[in-house]
C-alpha cells in the first residue's frame, strides 16, 4: 500500500517537471522569436531608451563607449530584455496554466482577471520609470556635476542602469497582485498585513536602497509607488477575498 502511494507521488512529481519543462521550452521559444525579430531594430530601440538621458546631457555632449564590444553588446543586452519584457503576457499565461489546475473553480475565476491586471501593471511599471523616473533622476545627475567636469556616461553603465529599473518598477508594480495572492491563498490576512503597515514601510525603503542606483531620489521613487500599491492590493483584496468575521465572546 505504501509502496503504491509512493510511486503514484513519483509518477505525479514526474508529470508536473515535464510540464514545467514544456512550459519553460515555450517561453523560451517566444523569447528567442521575439529577439530575433527586433534585432534589426536595435539601434532605433537604443535610441529611443538613451533619449531620457541625452535630453539632460550638456550641449554637444555624448555618451562614451570604454570596452571593445560596448557598442555591439549594449545594443544587443537592450534587445534581451525587450524581447523580455514583449513576452511578459505570455510567461504569466504559462505560470498561471501552470498553477491553476491545484486550485478550486471559484479562485480561477479571479485568477484570470489578476493574470490581466498583472499584465498591465508590469507595463505601467516600465513606463512609469521611463517618463516619471528617468527624467527626474538624469536630470538631477546632470545638474549636479561638479564644475570642471565633463559629464559624459559609459553606455554600457548607463544601459545597465536603466535595465536595473525597468525590471525593478515592472516587479514593483505586481505588489497589488502579490498581496491579493497572499491573502486569497490563506498565508496570511488583510488585517495581519495591515498591522504591519510600519515594518512594510521600512522594507519598501531598504528594498528601493538595494533595487536603485545610490541616491535618495531614486530610492523614494521606487519606495513610494510599493506602498502606495501595497496599499492598493489591500484595498482590492478587500472586494475579492472575503475573510470570516472574528467573533467576541
Amino acid at each position: 500500500m505504501i509502496s503504491e502511494v509512493e510511486d503514484n507521488n513519483v509518477a505525479a512529481l514526474g508529470s508536473n517537471l515535464t510540464e514545467l519543462r514544456d512550459r519553460l521550452l515555450r517561453v523560451l521559444c517566444v523569447m528567442l522569436i521575439a529577439t530575433l525579430s527586433m534585432i534589426p531594430f536595435s539601434q532605433d530601440i537604443y535610441s529611443l531608451v538613451a533619449g531620457p538621458l541625452l535630453k539632460y546631457l550638456p550641449e554637444g555632449g555624448h555618451m562614451i563607449a570604454t570596452e571593445v564590444t560596448s557598442t555591439f553588446m549594449a545594443p544587443l543586452k537592450l534587445v534581451l530584455y525587450a524581447a523580455f519584457a514583449l513576452s511578459m503576457p505570455v510567461i504569466l499565461f504559462q505560470l498561471w496554466a501552470f498553477i491553476s489546475p491545484s486550485l478550486y473553480q471559484s479562485k480561477k475565476n479571479i485568477g484570470i482577471p489578476l493574470l490581466f491586471l498583472s499584465v498591465v501593471l508590469f507595463y505601467l511599471g516600465i513606463a512609469f520609470s521611463f517618463y516619471v523616473v528617468f527624467p527626474l533622476v538624469f536630470s538631477f545627475f546632470s545638474g549636479a556635476t561638479p564644475a570642471g567636469v565633463t559629464y559624459t556616461p559609459d553606455i554600457s553603465l548607463y544601459l545597465s542602469t536603466i535595465l536595473k529599473l525597468f525590471l525593478a518598477f515592472g516587479l514593483t508594480f505586481e505588489i497589488p497582485i502579490a498581496t491579493v495572492v497572499l491573502i486569497m491563498s490563506g498565508i496570511t490576512t488583510r488585517k495581519s498585513l495591515s498591522e504591519k503597515r510600519p515594518y512594510i514601510i521600512v522594507g519598501c525603503f531598504v528594498i528601493g536602497m538595494f533595487l536603485t542606483p545610490p541616491d535618495l531620489m531614486s530610492q523614494a521613487l521606487l519606495a513610494v509607488p510599493m506602498i502606495m500599491l501595497f496599499e492598493i492590493g489591500l484595498l482590492i483584496s478587500f472586494f475579492l477575498v472575503r475573510e470570516p468575521l472574528e467573533t467576541t465572546e
